[in-house]
């Protein structure tokens, strides 16, 4: 009987959380204008979206935004992790402290911190307001960041030394060995790692929310804005987008990180790898 109320109990979590979504993209794909009365099949809502350069423009900053964040936190992430990996553990406990302080805190918290932080910035610089894409973009990096470091770290310590010395026996020197025996070892954990920053930063809100500046929008906040005036068939056709483009980050970094551990596993069958 406990089995099935938890069951029933479980059941009924995933409805609250996942039924919206659902329905959000259920009617994504309705041919009337009216959004909850079903008036039949059609697509033609993603096409007016991606004519609507209210649409377009905002999808293009979240491309962009979300690009970069990736390529800059996969190159900050792996760094940090090669570092913490070598570090002292007295100095490598309050970096690690750092690191996860930025996955915990609240995002509003976070968002606010950064806010503040760019203002100051500006002040001091005499530039006033400096907030737009570059604070967006340099706000995600830093959370992200600290993920792309979780993920290639954990893949860094479980792969052991044993090639990277026997490189510097054969006489290679650090920045052969990181090039052709490392890099390679790790690029799986590092793709898993920007695909996953590439998807928090594509549909983050609250961050973005703080951080941009007049006349810089992105997809997400251009939804949120356009709730205000009730809720469009474009709007979800647009909703639906973000979704299918997480959901596809996602299920590639997972595939990524499932093939890793396999390899992992095959590995650790062959003495000496």
């Amino acid at each position: 009987m406990g089995k099935r109320l938890l069951q029933a109990h479980s059941l009924l979590v995933y409805l609250f959380l996942y039924a919206p979504i659902a329905v959000v993209v259920i009617f994504a794909f309705n041919g009337g204008r009216q959004v909850l009365n079903w008036d039949g099949f059609s697509t033609k809502w993603f096409g007016e979206a991606l004519a609507d350069p209210t649409i377009t423009e905002p999808f293009k900053n979240s491309l962009l935004i979300a690009s970069g964040n990736a390529i800059l936190a996969c190159i900050l992430g792996t760094a940090l992790a090669l570092a913490l990996a070598r570090l002292r553990p007295w100095l490598r406990a309050p970096i690690d402290a750092l690191v996860y302080m930025t996955l915990v805190t609240p995002e509003i918290v976070f968002g606010i911190a950064a806010l503040m932080f760019f203002v100051q910035l500006g002040n001091w610089l005499s530039l006033g307001s400096i907030l737009g894409l570059w604070t967006i973009l340099i706000a995600h990096v830093v959370f992200n960041a600290s993920v792309v470091a979780l993920i290639v770290r954990a893949r860094f310590v479980g792969m052991g030394q044993n090639l990277e010395e026997a490189s510097f026996d054969l006489g290679a020197g650090p920045l052969s060995t990181f090039r052709q025996v490392t890099l390679p070892r790790l690029a799986p954990a590092i793709l898993a790692g920007g695909l996953l920053a590439f998807t928090f930063s594509f549909d983050d809100f609250i961050t973005s929310f703080f951080v941009s500046g007049a006349g810089t929008t992105t997809l997400p906040l251009r939804i949120f804005s356009s709730l205000r005036f009730g809720i469009s068939p474009i709007v979800n056709a647009a909703a639906a987008m973000i979704l299918a483009l997480t959901l596809l980050a996602i299920v590639a970094a997972y595939l990524v990180l499932r093939r890793t551990a396999q390899v992992r596993r095959q590995a650790a069958l062959i003495p000496g790898a």
